[in-house]
């Protein structure tokens, strides 16, 4: 049995959970998100809480529990504070720019890139070398933040690249002669 799916979610004032079949819809301050229940889910609100269970006791039914609560939490989280996630540009030259929904990005190649940031998510260049990334959707913030990663990974050696501002990089000695 889950520890996860036990643990009943608090709903903060402002928010709105409504569960109609097995699509749950959460309202607040930040916007409005919905996410789909497993089947084997079952959700109750009691309250100003929400309290997971598993339908049948089926293998693995606990485990989706688990993960639906986590879901519902962060979605619940998401649109009363919502979530961000910093960026930093390490290396010679490498400069942000957030312009409406594009971010342009000089990171060393022969071309500038632009990035088109998806619906709900916003990007915030307080300096040149930093970007900060907010928005309701946990996994669409970080999946933004990983695309921007991925355009110059952090390199061993100086440490030259695009790093998430609490990412430790590992090292390298150069060659020795």
């Amino acid at each position: 049995m889950s520890r996860i799916a036990k643990q009943p979610i608090e709903i903060p004032n402002g928010v709105e959970v409504t569960l109609s079949g097995d699509l749950v819809t959460v309202k607040g301050a930040k916007g409005s998100l919905q996410q789909n229940l497993h089947q084997h889910v079952e959700m109750k609100q009691e309250g100003k809480t929400l309290v997971f269970a598993a339908r049948k006791e089926v293998p693995g039914a606990w485990a989706q529990a688990g993960t639906a609560r986590a879901v519902i939490s962060n979605l619940v989280k998401g649109v009363s504070k919502g979530f961000e996630r910093k960026l930093d540009l390490v290396g010679v030259g490498y400069r942000a720019q957030a312009q409406g929904k594009n971010l342009n990005l000089t990171l060393g190649f022969s071309h500038p890139v632009v990035y088109s940031l998806p619906d709900g998510v916003t990007v915030e260049t307080p300096s040149q070398t930093e970007i900060i990334v907010r928005g309701a959707d946990k996994q669409k913030v970080g999946q933004v933040a990983a695309d921007i990663r991925s355009y110059r990974p952090p390199e061993p050696y100086k440490g030259k690249g695009v790093k998430y501002s609490d990412e430790v990089i590992a090292r390298k000695e150069a060659k020795k002669k």
